[in-house]
């Protein structure tokens, strides 16, 4: 009995050893001209992105909830909007298509509720100008997708634009607020795998309390190339009482040109 719980003891050992023997080893932390060095890349890369991106056409999948105060962590499902997605001339043109699988008339200028935009280019194009003075903070390495990528926080500076929107009694109401939150960086090409910003410092005629925002990018073939856009977004807002949160899938990026025949039918 003694002798089996010994060489219990002995494998259990081995194993750690060689689980020890196996782990990776995390790269240090790096120096600072490197990290000066891969925010100027990437700063390059978000200012160059929404020019490089050609017309396209996607479609934008959006499940709607709400939420209250009362209830922390609880979403209570509103409906799924299936959107046709238009991407020229570097502007965004959205076409509302379906309302929980079924056909509408509707468009998406009358909906009500939350809404995120700057998926591709705007956001990080203003979390990137040199104008903004963003201030950026290293946090660590991580592996995505195969991919080494640095994780960084940083903070917008005083000259911010990013601008929310509410709709309080009837009447739109709008300013630019502060903002900050976290980065993932390809350390390889510089380029933004996710991006996270919350706002900070918002009006109190707004009646929010928090806002925030997540996209993730993923390459996706357009044509006969392939470009890092946005596969996934997140969006949450809370009012004094009410919240609303938005989980956003973009599907189905094809070529657009000003001649080509647009098939609006929806892929199942």
């Amino acid at each position: 009995m003694c002798h089996t719980v010994g060489m219990r003891r002995a494998l259990c050992g081995s194993c750690v050893g060689l689980l020890a023997l196996c782990s990776p080893v995390l790269p240090q932390r790096p120096s600072d001209p490197d990290i000066e060095a891969l925010i100027a890349k990437s700063r390059q890369k978000a200012i160059e992105y929404a020019q490089s991106l050609p017309d396209f056409v996607a479609t934008e999948v959006i499940h709607r909830y709400t939420g209250s105060e009362a209830v922390h962590g609880f979403w209570s499902p509103t409906d799924t909007l299936t959107i046709q997605l238009r991407y020229f001339d570097h502007r965004e043109d959205h076409k509302l298509l379906l309302i929980d699988g079924k056909p509408t008339e509707r468009t998406f200028e009358t909906l009500e509720g939350s809404f995120g935009y700057g998926e591709f280019g705007t956001t990080l194009s203003v979390v990137f100008d040199p104008a903004s003075q963003t201030t950026f903070h290293w946090r660590s390495w991580k592996n995505v997708r195969k991919h080494r990528v640095a994780v960084f926080d940083y903070t917008n500076g005083p000259h911010s634009r990013y601008r929310l929107l509410t709709t309080v009694e009837g009447h739109t109401v709008e300013a630019d607020v502060g903002y900050h939150g976290a980065l993932q960086i390809d350390a390889e090409t510089g380029e933004v795998l996710h991006l996270a910003y919350l706002a900070s410092q918002i009006p109190r005629e707004l009646h929010l309390r928090y806002a925030g925002n997540t996209v993730d990018y993923d390459l996706a073939d357009v044509g006969d190339r392939r470009y890092l856009l946005p596969s996934r977004s997140e969006m949450e807002m809370q009012g004094q009482s009410q919240c609303a949160r938005n989980v956003t899938e973009f599907r189905e990026y094809r070529r657009f040109s000003a001649d080509s025949t647009i098939d609006f039918s929806v892929g199942k």
